[in-house]
Order: structure tokens, then sequence, then C-alpha cells
């Protein structure tokens, strides 16, 4: 009996396969990676500003968890 596996595709997947049918130089391949990891880290960062600004974490606060002994 031979199981058939379907691959599931997210949203950007599909959205890269449309985009990018056609090969690219090895070149492309790594700036195209660059610009994603750069989005994404963005991204982070800005996660992580907005949640420094909504909790009123300061300076002092970052020094806390740094020499809390149980962190």
């Amino acid at each position: 009996m031979v199981t058939e596996q379907r691959t599931r595709f997210t949203n950007l997947q599909l959205l890269l396969l449309e985009q990018f049918a056609r090969e690219v130089s090895e070149e492309d391949l790594k700036n195209i990676r660059d610009l994603i990891s750069r989005y994404f880290a963005e991204r982070l960062v800005k996660m992580a500003d907005d949640a420094w600004v909504r909790n009123g974490w300061t300076n002092e606060t970052m020094e806390e968890w740094l020499n809390d002994p149980n962190q």
C-alpha cells in the first residue's frame, strides 16, 4: 500500500514559488536570502522596541535582568 503524503506550503512559500519560477544566479540567491533575513530581523527589532515601550522598560530594567542570579 502506497501512502500519498501531501506537502502543504505556507502562503509565503507559494508566493516565492510563483515569483521565482525561474533559475537565478547564486549571487542573486544570496542577495534575496539576505533581503529576507534583514526584513525579518527588522520586524523582530520593531516588536522588541514596541514591547519595551508598552511595558515601560528602561536601561535600569535591563541591568536588573542582566544581574539577576535567577535568570
